[in-house]
């Protein structure tokens, strides 16, 4: 494994949001889908040394703004470990690269290759890009800023097409939904953060139901803005321009 260890500071205290994930991987192992589910992906399990590198290195003791994704792209966080992890953001500017597991069960059309993975994942390359062009470093975003995903699960059908959370049937998806709010509430207890930024509806509505359990006090402001995927026509009409306003619309950046 190599990532940047120097960045660990002493306030940072990860461990929390280690444990948090590691419980969530075991509870999500119990749960089963059938069709036209294929071939489901787990990478907190597979690639949990990337997904380790990531919040030893980054994730800051309390976070003013915690983004939020629905779950792993095929050539991000499902090869790297790292939510909108696509391969060249995480190892050229966030310093990690690691040597990823074979998952246990593979889709021929969908192969884990790791940190090798020659496909740029769009999204995550528009998420990460706007925050590189914006802070420089990643220490300066990740002093006030964290990144989270909803589900950390990517479904497959047998055609290889990604299925996402809110298409499963409803007796496979409350069970799902319901281990993943209960997680996000521990990340967000942890975190403390002012805003919860959903990246697209399925996030915002996800943000709201989570933490709805929060005394008003404590529960973050949710914001959303519109998802960084391809599959968008709005995305592609200038999408680090439209999430930027948003963001300072909602008060969040100046």
């Amino acid at each position: 494994m190599r990532y940047r260890t120097g960045h660990i500071a002493m306030d940072r205290h990860p461990e929390p949001l280690l444990a948090a994930a590691r419980e969530m991987s075991r509870d999500l192992a119990t749960l089963r889908f059938g069709a036209p589910v294929d071939t489901v992906y787990a990478p907190l399990d597979y690639a949990w040394c990337g997904f380790r590198a990531f919040v030893e290195s980054w994730a800051p003791r309390r976070a003013a703004v915690l983004f939020l994704g629905m779950n792993p792209g095929p050539f991000g966080m499902a090869q790297t470990g790292v939510p909108f992890g696509e391969v060249h953001t995480a190892r050229d500017w966030l310093g990690i690269d690691c040597a990823v597991d074979a998952p246990a069960r593979e889709h021929p059309k969908r192969p884990i290759e790791g940190f090798a993975c020659p496909r740029r994942e769009i999204s995550g390359a528009r998420l990460w890009g706007l925050f590189r062009d914006r802070f420089g470093t990643p220490g300066a975003f990740f002093r006030d800023h964290f990144v989270a995903n909803y589900c950390p699960l990517m479904f497959v059908e047998a055609s290889g097409r990604n299925r996402t959370p809110d298409k499963l049937p409803a007796a496979e998806r409350s069970p799902l939904l319901a281990l993943c709010d209960r997680h996000l509430l521990a990340v967000v207890e942890h975190l403390r953060p002012r805003w919860l930024v959903g990246i697209g509806a399925f996030a915002m509505r996800a943000a709201q139901r989570a933490v709805f359990p929060l005394p008003e006090i404590e529960r973050p402001l949710c914001v959303q803005i519109l998802h960084p995927s391809p599959a968008s026509p709005a995305a592609n009409r200038g999408w680090a321009q439209a999430a930027t306003t948003a963001l300072i619309d909602a008060g969040i950046w100046d």
